[in-house]
């Protein structure tokens, strides 16, 4: 009897189970989640749930169910965290990929590591000790707002823009370097016109998934952007995104207002799906060259 066949089989048997499973799972989530909030469009019109910014669900008169507010306040701190940490992001992953000697990288990484295992309660509290007070100082208001949201999102799509950026920097074909090189190219001039063009690819990977991140989460922000449900006016604005809707009011919401919430979460499940479509689609017109 051969006994690693044996073993093969049951391995690859044992991993096909997992995968199954996965994808089970994910099934069953989209099932329950389109199946607990699109009863809402029975009584709600979809127009006035994504084109309205009145949230008044507990009105026994007159409820309100519009969260244009909240995707605007998502968009809004979204788009800051990006602004903000797409360019110290990148830096580092320049930095680790061709300028850092063996050793400041190893340290570098390690902090880079630290960063994206600590819980995201950690990042709220250092955001409303730290970056409210000193946003309050510096532009007035309460200092919970988009800016000090941004801000924390963008310290925590660090580790995912700097890793993703990185592999894919060191990625590019040796023989593009060298070429840039021989042409009399500086190593910076190398750098920018031939391999950060070479890995955009996987750098915008970097950035959609970060972006990802940044739209999913929801403590940090929850702590520090104010989570006022109210249109935002600009980044010293108290806010409320999706996410801190749905997590500020599911303990206490019933009826229609639950509904509410978990179409909200529609909401967000199709813009993360959408996210992962662009991600596959600009891997695979970009692989030959990653």
């Amino acid at each position: 009897m051969n006994y690693r066949k044996l073993y093969e089989g049951a391995v690859e048997k044992l991993l096909f189970i997992c995968a199954t499973i996965s994808i089970i799972t994910i099934v069953f989530i989209t099932i329950f989640i389109f199946r607990t909030g699109l009863p809402l469009f029975e009584e709600v019109s979809v127009t006035e749930f994504l084109f309205s910014d009145r949230w008044q669900p507990t009105d026994d008169q007159n409820p309100g169910f519009g969260i244009l507010a909240f995707i605007i306040a998502s968009i809004y701190v979204t788009i800051g965290a990006l602004i903000i940490g797409v360019p110290i992001g990148l830096a580092t992953a320049i930095h680790l990929a061709e300028i850092a000697g063996e050793r400041s990288a190893g340290v570098l990484k390690s902090v880079v590591e630290i960063l994206a295992g600590i819980p995201s309660v950690v990042y709220g509290f250092f955001g409303a000790v730290l970056i409210a007070p000193l946003n309050r100082m510096l532009f007035g208001g309460t200092g919970f707002n988009i800016l000090s949201g941004s801000i924390v999102l963008a310290i925590m799509i660090l580790p995912t823009l700097i890793s993703i950026s990185e592999v894919s920097i060191k990625s590019v074909s040796k023989d593009l370097k060298a070429a840039s090189f021989a042409l009399g190219a500086s190593h910076w001039q190398t750098i920018v016109k031939v391999i950060l063009p070479a890995a955009a690819s996987g750098i915008i990977a970097a950035i959609v998934l970060g972006t990802g991140r940044a739209v999913g989460e929801t403590m940090a922000v929850l702590m520090v952007a104010g989570n006022a449900p109210i249109m935002p006016e600009g980044i010293t604005s108290m806010v409320r995104t999706l996410t801190m809707s749905i997590a500020g009011d599911m303990g206490y919401a019933a009826g229609t207002h639950r509904t509410a919430l978990f179409a909200t979460s529609i909401v967000l499940f199709i813009f993360v799906m959408a996210l992962n479509v662009f991600i596959k689609l600009i891997t695979r017109k970009g692989r030959a060259m990653i």
